[in-house]
């Protein structure tokens, strides 16, 4: 009884050619080459009008430039392959099937909650890293994803943030506006959970469809001016956010108006002096102090590149993300595999000039920093 050989695709006999062609090929990992390591990004650009999206991916590049310029990692040079998911989850996750097939070496920095945890569910049926998603999402790191390692703090650590300081100015009850979505809705479970904690009460959840119309904004505006909540607060959606604050803050309404970081900066210039005593925190330092040894290392690298440029908070956290990421390659070793990667990163423990960073097996915590800044007349964030 014979077999008989079986009968190769031509994908598959050019795949073995190659592989006896070249010694060694058939163990190559992707995406590393003699000397470079390409790195996969979906991000929101949406064709450079999601202005958080240019300025973060401004910030990656601003890193990277300087990484390469002195030699890259181990040798080899940092590509990374930027394709824009225009804020949609279903675009962000066929761009990460798309790298992963083109053969990137991991993902690598997402924002948005959508998109970034669409990248997430890709990564972990693809087994492929995905490192600093900054975005504000439980599902990130809860359940436990042993792909992801996300690297600034979650929501929830905002919402304590915000929810401590009311506590400390005397303020017992809260109005909380999310998405209604799972997401929203875990933020919101999250939400009750602290304000238990913390001695609050939350008064007044505000659930947003999508497509919420200016007249269900203006519902919300007129149920917080009736019950006066001590402080309102937000999980990202900063358009409709933006309108409820206005109305609300039109309605003479003695609630505190807060937020948390995402499109603080976009946020507060629409609101213009209507956002003037808003508080809200912020996951890296002021980009614009010199308090923090990687903000002045992003002032100088910046300066240098682009001296006309304004600092950014998504400038400083596309940086600060990518020096993590620079790391996280580091940490891979010289023969880079997304198995050494992943093993570097088990125990890795770093500080990122002022900012800790903390991976441990079963929790990828990243970073915790969180800080308040409040805007001030002068339109400035005062932390």
């Amino acid at each position: 009884m014979h077999h008989h050989a079986p009968i190769l695709t031509r994908r598959q006999a050019a795949a073995l050619f190659g592989a006896l062609a070249l010694p060694g090929a058939a163990a190559a990992e992707p995406g590393v080459g003699a000397d470079t390591l390409t790195v996969g990004q979906s991000i929101t650009l949406q064709g450079g009008k999601n202005l958080v999206g240019v300025a973060v991916h401004e910030g990656v590049r601003l890193q990277l430039d300087a990484v390469n310029a002195a030699g890259g990692v181990n040798g080899r040079r940092i590509v990374l392959r930027t394709l824009d998911d225009d804020n949609s989850s279903q675009r962000a996750a066929a761009n990460a099937r798309q790298l992963v097939q083109e053969g990137v070496f991991m993902l690598f920095g997402s924002i948005e909650g959508g998109p970034s945890t669409a990248v997430a569910e890709v990564a972990s049926t693809a087994r492929v890293p995905f490192f600093g998603p900054m975005a504000g999402s439980p599902s990130l790191r809860r359940p436990h994803q042993e792909m992801v390692f996300p690297v600034r703090a979650e929501h929830r650590e905002e919402f304590r943030e915000l929810l401590r300081y009311g506590h400390s100015l005397g303020l017992r009850t809260a109005a909380f506006f999310h998405s209604d979505t799972d997401v929203g809705r875990a933020h919101l479970a999250n939400v009750r959970l602290l304000c238990d904690e913390l001695g609050l009460q939350l008064t007044l959840p505000l659930a947003a469809k999508s497509g919420l119309a200016d007249a269900d904004i203006d519902t919300m505006a007129r149920q917080i001016a009736a019950t006066q909540p001590g402080l309102c607060f937000n999980h990202g959606s900063i358009g409709p956010y933006g309108k409820l604050v206005a109305l609300v803050r039109r309605a003479g309404a003695r609630t505190l108006m807060m937020a948390v970081n995402s499109g603080s900066t976009e946020l507060a210039r629409s609101l213009g002096t209507l956002a003037h005593g808003m508080v809200f925190t912020q996951v890296v330092p002021s980009p614009w102090e010199r308090k923090h040894a990687i903000t002045r290392e992003y002032q100088e690298a910046l300066r240098r590149a682009r001296p006309d440029a304004d600092f950014s908070y998504g400038g400083l956290e596309g940086f600060l993300t990518a020096k993590a990421l620079v790391l996280a390659l580091r940490a891979a070793g010289t023969a880079p595999t997304r198995a050494s990667l992943l093993a570097g990163l088990q125990g890795l423990q770093a500080d990122l000039g002022g900012l800790r960073l903390r991976f441990r097996p079963g929790d990828h915590e990243g970073a915790k920093y969180v800080d308040l800044a409040i805007f001030g007349k002068d339109g400035r964030f005062i932390h």
